[in-house]
């Protein structure tokens, strides 16, 4: 059960408050002043924080600030409850880290709503996600307060080998795949590629440029015929602005996530041939599965499959024959199936 601590001098609106948060199944201590609020904060270690503003001996601009000092208090989530309507005190509450703010009279769904909206942020802060393409979309979604997925939104779709954007353009728009699947890759001078991800359906595309403000450093194309949703800049923007932890948390998310790129380029200088196409096939393989134990039929290209690798496609063929042999692999129209994930996983360099 989470616990609230609801600081408020006024009898008659702290009872009435208690008592909705108490029948919508929360633990409420009451603390009728700052003073009292920060002792039971500190004390009790609540889950969230309702506080009004103006209060006798110490208001709620002073209860954030104290709670700010205190590292075991610092990050729980604040809500301010004033009757103060000000866009002056509005801006003060929230340059001081609190994270949202009501005013009197309020109703019952409204208070409900912002306590689950803080809940659902905090909790999202906490979670761990994988440092991939995968984990950044599971977070993107789960911490969108306006809703960066939703059925109202347009959805476009690509052809197989059509662009998305291009390098060196400037990002209008988050990508969302829907349905199908898209790399993105580097050209070098000589024109040849070197694809920098694989993404399918669930997977959020082309955030680094926007969150960066920079021009695209990479081009999307379409492996197959794709669906997207475009979600525009602004709205990415709003998300990421909305929660400085959630900010932070992104950050250091996509940090760790160019990090493993990082790692993945010296496996590509540095490993043998054999090695570099079977940490390919473990990669794709697993972007291709829906669920864990599936084994999937993957269709790419061999070009595409030789540009992941960074070999020529004769070489890549060669080696996928040669696997093919072994039985780590089947082969059939095309498409490939991993028969044996941990040999290939595991294979010495």
């Amino acid at each position: 059960m989470k616990k609230i601590l609801l600081i408020e001098d006024n009898a008659d609106v702290r009872e009435n408050t208690a008592e909705i948060l108490e029948l919508a199944k929360f633990q409420v201590i009451t603390a009728a002043n700052g003073k009292i609020g920060v002792d039971m904060a500190i004390k009790e270690k609540p889950d969230l924080i309702i506080c009004d503003i103006m209060m006798p001996e110490l208001d709620g601009y002073g209860v954030l600030h104290m709670l700010g000092r205190q590292t075991e208090t610092a990050s729980i989530p604040f809500i301010f409850l004033t009757a103060k309507t000000e866009r002056a005190d509005i801006r003060k509450g929230m340059e001081m880290g609190a994270d949202d703010y009501l005013t009197k009279p309020f109703d019952d769904i409204e208070l409900l709503n912002a306590i689950e909206t803080r809940f659902r942020k905090n909790d999202l802060v906490k979670k761990e996600f994988a440092n991939s393409s995968t984990g950044i979309a599971q977070f993107l979604d789960g911490a969108a307060q306006l809703k960066l997925i939703s059925d109202e939104r347009e959805t476009t779709s690509y052809k197989k080998k059509a662009s998305i954007y291009s390098e060196g353009h400037r990002p209008l728009y988050l990508y969302y795949v829907v349905s199908g699947k898209v790399k993105t890759y580097r050209t070098n001078d000589d024109g040849k590629e070197l694809i920098t991800g694989m993404y399918k359906d669930g997977d959020f595309v082309g955030y680094i440029a926007l969150l960066e403000e920079s021009l695209y450093k990479d081009s999307a194309e379409a492996l197959e015929g794709t669906e997207l949703m475009l979600i525009p800049k602004s709205d990415f923007t709003q998300l990421v602005n909305s929660n400085p932890e959630i900010s932070k948390k992104f950050i250091r998310m996509l940090a760790n996530n160019v990090s493993e790129r990082e790692t993945q380029l010296v496996k590509l200088a540095y490993n043998s041939l054999r090695k570099r196409v079977a940490d390919a096939l473990v990669l794709i393989n697993n972007r291709y599965k829906k669920n864990e134990g599936d084994t999937p039929l993957i269709q790419i290209s061999r070009e595409d499959l030789a540009n992941i690798v960074g070999t020529a496609t004769e070489s890549l063929i060669r080696t996928l024959s040669d696997f093919k042999s072994e039985g780590l692999i089947t082969i059939q129209e095309g498409k490939i199936t991993v028969k044996n994930e941990s040999k290939l996983a595991n294979m010495m360099n």
